[in-house]
C-alpha cells in the first residue's frame, strides 16, 4: 500500500479551496494547500469584498445630496480616494488573516508558494517560500485543484495600455477619466462606482446591450438610469486596437465613430480559468470546450483522484457555488456524507447603481421552456427617493409558470434588491405558488411588501 504526505493537496486558497480544506480536516484527513499569492483569493483579496466595499464608499455621494431634503445641513463636500482605498486594504488583510487563522487552526499545511503537478499523486513545491530553498516535492492521496480565474485581456494592439480588477483597488490617484471596455457585471459595477466617486465614465461594448443573461427589463432599466446619471454607454464597438495619447490617457481605435479617449482604460470583458503551468497534462487532466477544467456533478476530473471546484470548472463562477462545491467534496470524499451540489436556481446580484437581483428564469427563458406563463410587475419609487426628490424608480417583477403557479423566476432593480432576494430565493428554490405569495401579509412600509402585493 502506497504511503502518502498527505491525504488531501489542494491546489488555490481561495474560497472554495479553503472551505474544502478545512472540512476535509475537520473529518480527520492529513491536509496541506498550497496559494503562490495570498490566502482569501479573488473574493476576499482583489474581487467582491473589496468592491463591495467600493460600493458602499462611493454611494455617499448621493447619501449626501439626499440627506438635505432629509432636514440635514451639510458642510462642504469632500472626497479622499487614499483614506476609502487604504481602509479598503486594511479590511482585505484582515479578512486574509482570518482566513489563514482557519487553516492553521485547523492543522492545514499551508505552503506560501506555487505548487503544480508532476504526476497524478505528486506536487512539485517552488522555491523562495516557507523556507523552501530548492524545489521540493510532496505527494497526496488526493488532489483537489481551486485555482480560481483571472481577468480576461484581449489579444489587440496596445491592449497593454489598460489595467483590469486585479490592479483597480490600488490606483494611486483616481483618474479624470475612465473607459470601461465590457458590459457585464464587472464593467457596470465600476461604472457605477467610479461615476459616483467623480469620474468621467464611458463604458465600451462590443455588443448591442449589457448584463446579457439577465432579465430584459432589469437591463434597459438599469442602462436608462445610469444614462440618466451620466454614464456614457458605446455600444456595437469593433475596436481594432489602443495607442498613447500625448500628454498621457488610452485612445481606443474603433472601425466606426470617434475614438474613443480616456485617461485610463479598464478591461471587463470576462475572466478566464487558472489552467496554464499547473502540469494537467502531465496528469492526464482533461479539458472541457471552454478551456476549463472538465468535472462530473461531484467536481471530480477525469482522473480518479483529482477533484476541481470554483472558477477553474467554470460552471457558475460565483463564490458562494465555489464554496459549496468545496464542501460538497470534502463531505462526500473524507466524511462518508456524499452530496452534491444543485447548480440550478442560483441567485445573483449585479452591485451597480442601483443594484440588480435576480434568481430563476427570466421571463424569456420561462416562455422557451414552459411555454405559457404569468408575468407579475411593481414599477415604483421608493420613499426614499420620493421624499429626497430623486426621479429613480424600482422594477420589481415575477415570473409564474400559468400551468402549475409555481414562482420560476424573481428579478429586482432598486436600492437593497440583493438583500431582500436572498430570502425571495429560498422561496423559488422552494417552489413556492402565487397564490402563497398573495396569502403573505406586507410588511409595511417597506420596498420588499411590494412582492406579495403584485395582482
Amino acid at each position: 500500500m502506497t504511503t502518502y504526505d498527505h491525504d488531501l493537496f489542494v491546489i488555490g486558497a481561495g474560497s472554495g479551496g479553503v472551505r474544502a480544506a478545512r472540512i476535509a480536516a475537520g473529518h480527520g484527513a492529513r491536509v496541506a494547500i498550497a496559494e503562490e499569492y495570498r490566502v482569501g483569493g479573488t473574493c476576499v483579496i482583489r474581487g467582491c469584498v473589496p468592491k463591495k466595499l467600493l460600493v458602499y464608499g462611493s454611494h455617499f455621494a448621493e447619501d449626501l445630496v439626499d440627506a438635505r431634503r432629509f432636514g440635514w445641513t451639510i458642510g462642504e463636500k469632500g472626497f479622499d480616494w487614499p483614506t476609502l482605498r487604504d481602509n479598503v486594504m486594511a479590511e482585505v488583510d484582515r479578512i486574509n488573516g482570518a482566513y489563514t487563522e482557519t487553516l492553521t487552526s485547523h492543522d492545514v499545511k499551508l505552503y506560501h508558494t506555487r505548487a503544480e503537478l508532476l504526476d497524478a499523486h505528486t506536487i512539485k513545491l517552488s522555491a523562495g517560500a516557507d523556507g523552501l530553498t530548492a524545489e521540493t516535492t510532496v505527494t497526496a492521496d488526493k488532489i483537489l485543484i481551486a485555482t480560481g480565474a483571472r481577468p480576461l485581456v484581449p489579444d489587440l494592439p496596445g491592449a497593454e495600455l489598460g489595467i483590469t480588477s486585479n490592479e483597480v483597488f490600488h490606483l494611486d490617484r483616481l483618474p479624470k477619466s475612465l473607459a470601461i471596455a465590457g458590459g457585464g457585471y464587472i464593467a457596470n459595477e465600476f461604472a457605477g462606482i467610479f461615476h459616483e466617486l467623480g469620474v468621467k465614465v464611458t463604458l465600451v461594448n462590443r455588443g448591442d446591450t449589457i448584463l446579457r443573461g439577465y432579465d430584459q427589463a432589469l437591463r434597459d432599466r438599469l442602462l436608462h438610469i445610469s444614462m440618466a446619471k451620466g454614464i456614457r454607454f458605446v455600444f456595437n464597438c469593433d475596436v481594432r486596437g489602443f495607442e498613447k495619447i500625448d500628454g498621457g490617457g488610452v485612445r481606443a481605435l474603433v472601425d466606426a465613430d470617434d475614438p474613443v479617449e480616456a485617461e485610463m482604460l479598464l478591461w471587463a470583458i470576462g475572466r478566464r480559468p487558472n489552467i496554464e503551468g499547473l502540469g494537467l497534462e502531465r496528469a492526464g487532466v482533461a479539458l472541457n470546450e471552454r478551456h476549463a477544467i472538465a468535472v462530473d456533478a461531484a467536481s471530480k476530473t477525469n482522473v480518479d483522484n483529482i477533484w476541481a471546484v470554483g472558477d477553474v470548472t467554470d460552471r457558475i463562477q460565483l463564490t458562494p457555488v465555489a464554496i459549496r462545491e468545496g464542501h460538497a467534496f470534502a463531505d462526500s470524499v473524507f466524511g462518508n456524507k456524499v452530496w452534491t451540489v444543485d447548480h440550478d436556481t442560483v441567485p445573483s446580484a449585479v452591485f451597480s447603481n442601483p443594484p440588480i437581483a435576480s434568481v430563476g428564469m427570466t421571463e424569456a427563458q420561462a416562455k422557451t421552456k414552459l411555454g405559457t406563463v404569468k408575468v407579475f410587475t411593481s414599477d415604483f419609487r421608493p420613499m426614499r427617493n420620493v421624499l429626497a426628490g430623486r426621479n429613480e424608480r424600482s422594477l420589481y417583477k415575477l415570473v409564474v409558470d400559468s400551468a402549475t403557479d409555481v414562482v420560476v423566476g424573481a428579478h429586482m432593480i432598486g436600492p437593497d434588491a440583493p438583500e431582500i432576494l436572498q430570502a425571495l430565493a429560498i422561496a423559488v428554490k422552494a417552489k413556492l405558488t402565487k397564490a402563497q405569495f398573495d396569502e403573505t401579509v406586507a410588511l409595511h412600509p417597506t420596498m420588499a411588501e411590494e412582492l406579495v402585493l403584485m395582482r
